[in-house]
């Protein structure tokens, strides 16, 4: 179970620098939060409740990193639109 764990973690810092808006990160910071305390609580019921927020933390911060980034994304489209109307 330490190798799932460890796989976790490094796929978490690995994918994770992938976008870096500030939607990006705050969707991390948020997912790998709630991830920890699903995963914890999941991982209690079974006796492993410190590698059921590992596991929880690293999907979930994964997951709230790509929302994140694709809410930073619609805004810069947005802001691209706003721009290419005043110049003209």
């Amino acid at each position: 179970m330490k190798l799932v764990t460890s796989i976790a973690i490094l796929a978490t810092f690995t994918l994770t620098s992938c976008t870096s808006g500030p939607n990006a990160r705050t969707g991390t910071v948020i997912g790998a939060l709630g991830g920890a305390a699903a995963g914890g609580i999941i991982g209690n019921q079974s006796g492993r409740g410190l590698e059921g927020a590992a596991i929880g933390a690293g999907l979930g911060g994964l997951g709230g990193n790509m929302i994140g980034g694709a809410q930073d994304q619609r805004n810069g489209q947005y802001q691209d639109r706003r721009y290419d109307r005043r110049r003209y």
